[in-house]
This record gives structure tokens, C-alpha cells and sequence, in this order.
């Protein structure tokens, strides 16, 4: 048996042990990226073996939070492919401007940076004061961060400004935040209408009606089993006629999925659900 099958057993073993006894189920992201993830982590720790890490897993609650830090990706940024948000702006949100209230889903939302970045958008187009936005991630230290809404004022202020603008905005990027220290923190107008939670994709249901789901660069890291299971949470949580967003990265390309939804904008990857569909 080559090193890389016993790593394989290794890395099932772990999973198992990570889904039975604390009930996050991690056995159907994509195994190469999480292969990476986890011996890295192993490593990072000193450890030669992932095998020797299941011990604490089973009997260390403390561990846990360490684990899921490892485990998810909190990589994100403000207007993050500004062409996506210039498309929102554009084709969806004169769409929502029809509804009373506006509810919307940012999964995976990391640190912060796109929800606040929807946020503004919402603002400039006249919507945010009927808008609530539900961000969640599995990562509670990056929600954390996300709550707090404090960053770097020389990253909002460079590469973020420079994808505010793409993304057609209307003002300045500046007039959404108040500096000190060298940080920048977005106005209580915009944090007041974010509510950030804990959510598992993989294992929690749907916790309301949205007019709007946006996720990106996260079904990526699934395997095709669980993307159509998140794909079929997100059409059980989204209005009829309610708008899909995947970003650049991703796709739809079951027949069950393709089924569900039509496209929209097939380079930003927006949707929108089928009136057929509940």
C-alpha cells in the first residue's frame, strides 16, 4: 500500500470521526483540496500523521473550533470580481425594488467583505432600508471578524476601491466608513441591516424565505453530491422567480439543477428559480 492510500484511510477516518462525534460532515468536499487542508493542519501542529490528531478530535471538545478553521476557507474581499456586483446591480435589484422587503442570503460569507459589500450596493441603489441580509459561515472566528466590521484601511482604500468603482458605484467608497488607527469600519446603517450566524450548509435546513441567495467560490469545494444538495437547500429557500448568484467560478450543470432554475447571466452566473418549482 503507497503512502498516499494509507494518507486516504487516514483522511476517511478523520472525517468519520469528525461527523459522529460532533456532527460536521466534511466527507464530501472535494478530497484533493481537503487532503491539502488537513495534513497541513496535521503539520502545523507537529504531527507527522493525521491518524494521530483523531484521538484529540474524539476527546478534546476545545479542539473543535481549531478543526473548522482549518477545514473552511475564509477568503474573501470587498467587490471581490466587480463585474458580478455590476450585474446585481444592473439586472437584479430592479427586480427587488418590486417587493416590499427584501430578504437575502450571503453563504459562506467569511469575514465580512462581500456582505458589506452587497450592503452598499443596496444603499446606492435605494434599497437597503427594506433590506435584511442573512450572512452565514461555518467559521465562527471569521464571523466574528464579520460582526466586528473593522479592516485595514489601506486594503479598503487601494485594490477595494478599485473594485467599488468597476462595480458601478455611485459615490465614494470612503462616505460607508469612519477611520482610526489605520482601520476602517463600516457605518452602523449598513451593520444594522447584516445579521451574521452560524450555518452548516451541510447540515442545517433552510431558515427563511429569500428573494436572493449569493454564494460564491464555495460549491467549488464540494464534491458533486453535496453541491446538488446545497443547490436543492437554496431552491427550497428562495422565493418563485427569486435569484440564484454563483459568481464567475461555478455553475449549474445538472439536469436537476438546470431544471430548477434559468439562466440570467450566464457569464456572472446568476439565476433565477423556475416559477415551477415551490
Amino acid at each position: 500500500m503507497t503512502p498516499e492510500e494509507v494518507q486516504d484511510i487516514e483522511i476517511g477516518l478523520f472525517l468519520e470521526a469528525l461527523q459522529q462525534r460532533h456532527g460536521y460532515d466534511f466527507r464530501h468536499y472535494a478530497r484533493p483540496s481537503m487532503r491539502r487542508r488537513l495534513l497541513a493542519f496535521a503539520s502545523s501542529l507537529g504531527h507527522s500523521s493525521l491518524s494521530e490528531l483523531i484521538p484529540r478530535l474524539l476527546h478534546d471538545n476545545d479542539f473543535l473550533p481549531q478543526i473548522l478553521t482549518s477545514l473552511s476557507v475564509p477568503v474573501t474581499s470587498m467587490f471581490r470580481d466587480p463585474e458580478v456586483f455590476l450585474a446585481l446591480r444592473r439586472t437584479v435589484l430592479p427586480v427587488l425594488e418590486s417587493y416590499p422587503r427584501i430578504s437575502i442570503w450571503q453563504a459562506g460569507c467569511a469575514t465580512g467583505e462581500e456582505a458589506y459589500s452587497l450592503a452598499i450596493l443596496l444603499k446606492e441603489e435605494g434599497l437597503l432600508p427594506k433590506t435584511q441580509i442573512f450572512a452565514t459561515d461555518i467559521n465562527d472566528g471569521a464571523l466574528a471578524r464579520a460582526e466586528e466590521g473593522i479592516y485595514s484601511a489601506k486594503t479598503v482604500l487601494s485594490a477595494c476601491s478599485v473594485g467599488y468603482r468597476a462595480a458601478g458605484g455611485t459615490g465614494a467608497l470612503e462616505d460607508h466608513l469612519h477611520f482610526a488607527y489605520g482601520y476602517a469600519k463600516f457605518n452602523d446603517e449598513l451593520r444594522s441591516k447584516i445579521v451574521f450566524a452560524h450555518h452548516n450548509l451541510v447540515a442545517d435546513g433552510v431558515f427563511c424565505e429569500v428573494h436572493m441567495v449569493v454564494c460564491r467560490n464555495v460549491l467549488i469545494y464540494f464534491d458533486r453530491v453535496l453541491q446538488q444538495q446545497v443547490l436543492s437547500l437554496f431552491s427550497d429557500a428562495l422565493i418563485r422567480g427569486g435569484f440564484l448568484c454563483l459568481g464567475t467560478r461555478e455553475t449549474l450543470e445538472s439536469s436537476e439543477s438546470t431544471a430548477r432554475f434559468r439562466t440570467v447571466n450566464e457569464r456572472c452566473r446568476i439565476f433565477r428559480k423556475a416559477e415551477a418549482h415551490q
